[in-house]
């Protein structure tokens, strides 16, 4: 036993404890986190412009939300939800639903963006008693069965676990600055949203599809920005064959894009969303949001999960709703967006590497290519090597690993915007 325990405490050795499939963006063991700043072990501090894909949208360890993990912690941790309600989940709801259109109105809570996307198709199917989802080609939307059958950002993600969910169909997603289709650039949706619907010439009949599965914005796939018009058209679309809409906004929404949910960019509205990432400021933490009446297609026992609803998390969760609102921070990830596409836009004038740029709000991203335009990982890897050198930390997207994505919390300022950009212009310059 003295062994055991000596052991533990010597053998804290992330490259022997962690698994390999555990692919890490840094060699970094963090020890605390501020804003958007982490330290490591050793005392170094860097700049975090990951956002813990997309999660700390408050930033680290935002005092409000602290407290009220602290304050939960000591009342009750976990009261069942099949068993107690409690007050942390009901006004986490409350201040969930008021932040959204008055037909999303019932929350049921879980604790993944995989695990809601599961249950958004379940309550799907059996909403409308169909048995087919559409997605697109590109999406993330999760490493659970049902999840990666509708995901397609990369095939690592879905390789080697065939068969998966049956009766899945991936459309292509408007990725405009790779499109396929001759004329304007500014009419590629309308080929596109065609592609969609010849679906339904093709594989499967509108009377079988339960729903369409979107990411409002692409997030793995490249952090692609759909046109709104082919958006609309895709709402009008389901509106026209009884298919419900899910938008999928787990890294999109939480104010990231400059408004609280990425779906308000374009004018929509779903009929399902899922929610995660950054509800809860990090605490583990999802959600499917519909109407009551589609709810009420679930019968009692029919879904669930033990931890859905967590005191602590919920309680989080209600925090980081309240400080997004008191605070403004979609308003603020709008207009620092602003500032950081507005430079990236000038390094990618003078570095012909950057081949777009492209986002909403704070979900912003830069395409690496070759001179022939193709993908370019290798100029990603390469900046994002130089970055982490001079303590700042991103990440990559898109299939071939050839975008970064630039995300840092949504209490950024201008100031830290700017020493980003003099920064990100050196690493560029160097590639």
């Amino acid at each position: 036993m003295v062994e055991a325990m000596e052991r533990v405490a010597t053998g804290l050795d992330a490259a022997a404890m962690m698994p390999r499939v555990l692919g890490r963006y840094s060699p970094v063991t963090v020890e605390r986190g501020d804003g958007i700043y982490v330290w490591d072990t050793e005392g170094n501090r860097y700049a975090d412009f990951t956002s813990g894909i997309g999660v700390v949208n408050t930033g680290h360890c935002h005092p409000r939300v602290v407290a009220a993990i602290r304050e939960q912690a000591g009342k009750i941790i976990h009261a069942q939800a099949n068993i107690f309600a409690h007050e942390p989940m009901l006004r986490a709801a409350a201040e969930l639903t008021a932040t959204l259109p008055s037909s999303l109105n019932q929350v049921f809570w879980t604790n993944s963006g995989a695990e809601a996307v599961e249950g958004a198709i379940k309550l799907a199917k059996i909403a409308t008693g169909r048995p087919a989802i559409i997605a697109f080609r590109g999406a993330f939307h999760g490493r659970t069965h049902a999840a990666m059958s509708v995901t397609s950002s990369r095939v690592k993600v879905r390789g080697h676990y065939e068969p998966l969910l049956s009766s899945v169909y991936h459309a292509p997603f408007p990725y405009v600055f790779r499109s396929p289709y001759k004329g304007p650039a500014e009419d590629a949706d309308l080929a596109y949203f065609a592609e969609l619907e010849a679906m339904f010439d093709q594989l499967v009949l509108p009377e079988d599809v339960a729903a369409i599965l979107m990411e409002s914005v692409l997030g793995e796939g490249g952090y692609v920005v759909p046109p709104t018009r082919w958006v609309r058209k895709v709402r009008e679309l389901c509106d026209r064959h009884g298919i419900l809409l899910i938008m999928d906004e787990i890294q999109a929404g939480m104010g990231r894009t400059g408004t609280m949910w990425g779906f308000e960019q374009f004018g929509v509205t779903p009929d399902i969303m899922t929610v995660a990432k950054g509800i809860a400021s990090g605490m583990p933490v999802s959600a499917v949001v519909a109407d009551r009446g589609l709810m009420d297609a679930w019968a009692p026992g029919a879904h669930g999960g033990t931890y859905g609803g967590n005191a602590v998390g919920t309680a989080a969760a209600a925090a980081t709703l309240q400080v997004m609102r008191d605070e403004r921070l979609p308003e603020n990830a709008a207009r620092m967006g602003d500032l950081l596409l507005s430079g990236l836009r000038e390094i990618q004038a003078d570095h012909p590497v950057v081949g777009d740029v492209r986002g909403l709000g704070l979900m912003v991203a830069t395409e690496f290519v070759l001179p022939d335009g193709a993908p370019n990982p290798a100029a990603a890897a390469k900046v994002i090597e130089a970055c982490l050198a001079e303590r700042t930390l991103l990440l990559t997207c898109g299939t071939y690993d050839q975008a970064i994505r630039i995300i840092p919390p949504l209490t950024v300022t201008a100031e830290q915007i700017g020493e980003f950009l003099g920064l990100y212009r050196r690493a560029v310059a160097a590639v």
